[in-house]
């Protein structure tokens, strides 16, 4: 079982960066596909990126494109999302989760992972 806990979200205005950080508990994390993935008020939970257990791979959603990264250090237990070019509309909880049966690979389905954090608030200012 691994625990996550999310950190690095916070308010900042429209073409501003943040980093998030999800430091994992557990001596498996290198094993784990990590996810990225947000919640709007009254929206469903949505995916923004993923990344394979040794990063080998990587995906992310066609919205944040060219504008987030997702990266992991296996060292530290951690994976990132390096955020760019923040826009009002990826105002969101964002949480990081964790999938053990991805074998290599990384998933944009939600159902792929077991494990979830309890999320960062997010919030862009126009």
């Amino acid at each position: 079982q691994v625990q996550l806990v999310e950190s690095g979200g916070g308010l900042v205005q429209a073409g501003g960066s943040l980093r998030l950080s999800c430091a994992a508990s557990g001596r498996t994390f290198s094993r784990y596909a990590m996810g990225w993935f947000r919640q709007a008020p009254g929206k469903e939970r949505e995916f923004v990126s993923a990344i394979s257990w040794r990063g080998g791979s990587t995906y992310h959603a066609d919205s944040v494109k060219g504008r987030f990264t997702i990266s992991r250090d296996n060292a530290k237990n951690t994976v990132y999302l390096q955020m760019n070019s923040l826009k009002p509309e990826d105002t969101a909880v964002y949480y990081c989760a964790a999938g053990s049966r991805l074998y290599g690979t990384a998933s944009p389905k939600i159902d792929e992972y077991e494990y979830w954090g309890q999320g960062t608030q997010v919030t862009v200012s126009s």
